[in-house]
């Protein structure tokens, strides 16, 4: 199962919401709190390529984007697939 980074901020409901589905999956998390951590959050922003909001979420090196996007490729059938590769 591919690795899923998720870089995630305090209390957000988006980052709760992804980590939920992430977690449901049996997927590999390394949730990294960024928000209030400047180099981790460069760290995000330069691998997203300009991502600010959170959460900002990878499978394996590919960057997937944030919640909405998660949700979207779960609905699309598609998640399964990338998080097994």
């Amino acid at each position: 199962m591919a690795k899923v980074t998720i870089y995630t901020k305090t209390m957000c409901p988006y980052c709760i919401r992804a980590m939920h589905v992430l977690k449901e999956k049996g997927a590999d998390i390394d949730e990294i709190p960024a928000a209030f951590d400047k180099a981790k959050k460069e760290e995000m922003i330069q691998r997203s390529g300009g991502g600010r909001t959170f959460p900002q979420i990878f499978i394996g090196d590919e960057h997937v984007g944030g919640c909405d996007d998660l949700l979207a490729l779960d609905r699309a059938g598609k998640l399964d697939a990338k998080l097994a590769a």
